[in-house]
């Protein structure tokens, strides 16, 4: 971990970090080293993985890429570790896009009422189709939200959750569990918009895999960057329609037993 406490330095990957030293709404802060958050972790060294294993004490790893991304980038080095519970849970419902590189525009049916409450599709700009994907998560596979989140709180050790950039499904999985842990607002909408310190060396990684490098340069590299306003609309969508996140994830099955687990791994 670097001299701020909450990046995580790494030769193979370059989004790490963690949810640890976050403020919450009565005055704490979060707990570090319990839940860390990152890009692909195909690329680990062996003292990455020394680094993450050994001394931070990684025991589970949530991937939630697609099933298409895992096939297509192979297993990491982190599969080789008896210690290390891989759980995959993709936020995709497997329609074809395996990437969330590049924010490609949802298709038109799904900019409907459900996703944007308050937005006409044919005017929809770029803050509001971002959070049409994010809200997608939930709508197409709230079993694996739910599971995901679970594995952060019931899990030994850490658990380290990751996407492929670590910016959006892995985004919008942190934001869910600071909520639940009583984060601020405000540290949710900072601690998403930090990704954009290392955009640059996510996308330059990121270009370097067959994978992802079509769809990254299928946009403007400006249109990669996290804004404020992605997150924002989020979790307005949700206090709007649910009351917030945690009527959200009540409503798909989430239990008080689960947010006191979550609680107490994350909180002080």
């Amino acid at each position: 971990m670097n001299e701020n406490g909450r990046w995580i330095v790494l030769e193979g990957a370059v989004n790490v970090r963690d949810l640890g030293g976050l403020p919450t709404v009565d005055g704490g802060v979060t707990r570090s080293g319990r839940v860390l958050r990152g890009d692909n972790l195909q690329s680990l060294t062996p003292a990455d993985v020394n680094l993450l294993v050994a001394e931070l004490k990684l025991r589970h790893v949530i991937d939630l890429r697609s099933n298409t991304e895992v096939r297509l980038e192979g297993p990491g080095p982190l599969t080789d570790e008896t210690d290390v519970e891989i759980h995959h849970h993709t936020l995709f419902a497997e329609g074809g896009l395996f990437t969330d590189a590049a924010s490609d525009d949802p298709p038109e049916e799904e900019l409907d009422e459900r996703a944007l409450p308050w937005a006409d599709a044919e005017r929809l700009d770029p803050e509001l189709r971002v959070t049409g994907h994010y809200y997608g998560y939930l709508r197409d596979r709230p079993d694996s939200v739910v599971a995901a989140l679970r594995v952060m709180a019931h899990g030994d050790g850490a658990a380290l959750v990751h996407c492929a950039a670590g910016k959006d499904r892995t985004g919008v999985l942190c934001a869910l569990a600071e909520e639940v842990a009583g984060v601020t607002r405000e540290a949710i909408v900072a601690d998403y918009v930090a990704t954009g310190e290392r955009i640059a060396a996510i996308i330059e990684r990121l270009r370097s895999s067959d994978t992802y490098r079509v769809d990254l340069d299928s946009k403007p590299a400006d249109s990669h960057v996290p804004r404020a306003e992605y997150i924002e609309h989020f979790l307005e969508i949700l206090d709007t329609r649910y009351g917030g996140p945690m009527g959200w994830l009540t409503e798909h099955g989430w239990t008080a037993d689960d947010t006191a687990a979550l609680r107490a791994r994350l909180r002080d």
